[in-house]
Formats: structure tokens, sequence, C-alpha cells
């Protein structure tokens, strides 16, 4: 998925919020972090005595690709000794087993129905279409009973309609902050977050973020040494699972200049001779696309505050 079609998606949920009807042990940081506020204070999960962890994919139309497939591959690939080598079950939900063509045009056939998938232990939601009440009704139910409901990306729009992330922390992609707090202004939007959990739910940040949450809940389920064994089966070196805080380069707010100026909504470079744009309290503010002028232009109040 592009850029622009990742933000048009972010804006299709973020209006629908908005306008009614369009709402492990303590991990240690990496080596020259400084860790102080890297550690998420969660304990540790316990898979079965007897069985696998059942992990369900929610998925719909437009769910990105890496979003789902990142953390499938993380849990696909643990590996432990013994005669239960594989202790994941990874299977697709959707409202129907209809094919659901997700980013990129791939299409995916569901495993399936919310109504006859089996209860899970572990949820993914990745960025996908608006959801519908029956599927935040299946998030709210199944979130009772998880070990964890992570999402990733802009998942966590569907996370803030369920109504489960109010009052809490929670992350989404660098482009989508202001969208999140708007989504639910009682969220605790958390800038420059790789993955936050609260209880037993968990919000990470942009794509490949849900790797890193993925590796940490492996880490959280079995220990250190199968999450690097995992991390390390797959080619993957990227250190962000073992320190929530490592988005940092997403933590400030970008700022807008006449010279230099960026989308009001998303902070996306934006051509101020084509941009689409609008005067509010005698400034001009620019965006990328029409909908993110609609989406500032309902309570820009906000979106300055944010």
């Amino acid at each position: 998925m592009q850029r622009r079609e990742l933000l048009e998606l972010t804006a299709t949920l973020g209006l629908a919020s908005v306008f009614p009807g369009l709402a492990i042990p303590r991990s240690q940081a990496p080596a020259g972090s400084s860790g102080a506020s890297a550690a998420p204070d969660v304990s540790a999960l316990t898979p079965p005595a007897d069985g696998r962890i059942p992990v369900a994919f929610l998925l719909s139309e437009d769910a990105v690709v890496i979003d789902f497939a990142g953390p499938w591959e993380v849990f696909e690939n643990v590996h432990l000794p013994g005669p239960k080598p594989h202790p994941f079950e990874l299977y697709t939900v959707a409202e129907s087993t209809a094919p659901i063509r997700a980013s990129g045009g791939m299409t995916i056939v569901p495993n399936y129905t919310l109504a006859h998938a089996p209860a899970p232990r572990v949820v993914v939601i990745p960025a996908q279409s608006e959801p519908t009440e029956a599927v935040l009704t299946w998030i709210r139910e199944v979130s009772r009973s998880t070990d964890l409901t992570m999402s990733v990306c802009t998942g966590a729009f569907l996370l803030a309609k369920a109504g489960l992330l109010a009052g809490k922390p929670a992350t989404t992609h660098h482009s989508a902050y202001a969208e999140l707090s708007m989504a639910d202004p009682n969220v605790v939007v958390r800038r420059g977050a790789r993955f936050v959990e609260v209880g037993n739910l968990a919000t990470s940040g942009g794509l490949t973020s849900g790797i890193d949450l993925a590796l940490h809940v492996v880490e959280r389920y079995f220990g250190r040494a199968v999450a690097l064994r995992t991390a390390d089966n797959l080619e993957y070196q990227g250190l962000g699972w073992m320190n929530p805080d490592s988005n940092s380069a997403y933590a400030q707010k970008r700022t807008s200049t006449d010279e230099h100026p960026l989308c009001a909504v998303c902070e996306m470079d934006v051509d101020r001779a084509t941009a689409p744009n609008t005067t509010y309290r005698g400034h001009t503010y620019y965006f990328c696309m029409d909908s993110h002028k609609k989406l500032f232009e309902a309570f820009p109040e906000r979106f300055i505050a944010s």
C-alpha cells in the first residue's frame, strides 16, 4: 500500500469517527538506549498447559498486508523444543468467508466468519476499512477473555471505535496521531511509541511496528531466548521489540512553515501551489487531500490543539 493510500484509508476511518454515520517480564532496552522509560510494565503471559495458542487475524477489505503478514510470520516461525514445536494456531476471521481484497490487490479467503471463529487467546487487528457494528461487537466480546488484543497501524481506530481505548494510552501510524485523538478525545495518544500496552490491549505504530509487537508477545509467552531465535530465523535485525519507545523519530510534531507547509492533519509535505487549503482565524492551513481538509474544518480547534 502506497503512503497516499494509507493516508486515504486513515482519513476514511477518521471521518467516520468524527462524523456519526460516515466512530513479559519487564523488557530490557537495547544497548545504547536510556532504557528508563522503555521497559513496559506488563506481566508474562501463560501459554495453555495443553494445546496451542489460537491467534485470530481480523480482516476486511483493504486490510494492509504487512500489518497482518508481519505478525503472522512471527507467530508462525516460533519453534519450541519438545513434542509440540509450533505453539501458535493462526487463522483469519471476517464478517463472511467471501474473498477479501487486501492492499495491493492480494485476495484472501477468510478461514472463519465472526460467528463461527474459535475463541482466540490473541487477536491481531491490522489497518483496514471502516468497521461495521458487527465487527466492533465481536472485538468487544472476544477482548473480554483474550490474553491480548493487539492493533497494528491504524487498526487502533477499530479499538477506539469499539470503546476499548477510552482513558488509555495508545499509538498508531505517525501520520494518524491527530486523527486518533479526534476519533476519541479520551485516548491518550503516545507519539514516538513503537507499541503501547495496557491490560490485555496493545497498539503498535505503523506497518513494520506490528512485527516488533508480535516478537514482544512471543517474549511474554516464552521468554527472550525464544523471541531472539524467532527474530534470527526471520533474519529480522530490528530491535524495536525490546524497546517500546523506539519510534522516537516521530515523537515531536512537525512544524509547518510558509516555506515548507505540511498537511494540518497528517503532517505530510504538501505543495502550497496545488494543495487544498482553508483559512481559519486569519491563518491558512494546507492539506494533502480533500478528505483531510474536511476533517480539519469540522473541528479546527481540536486539530490545532493536538
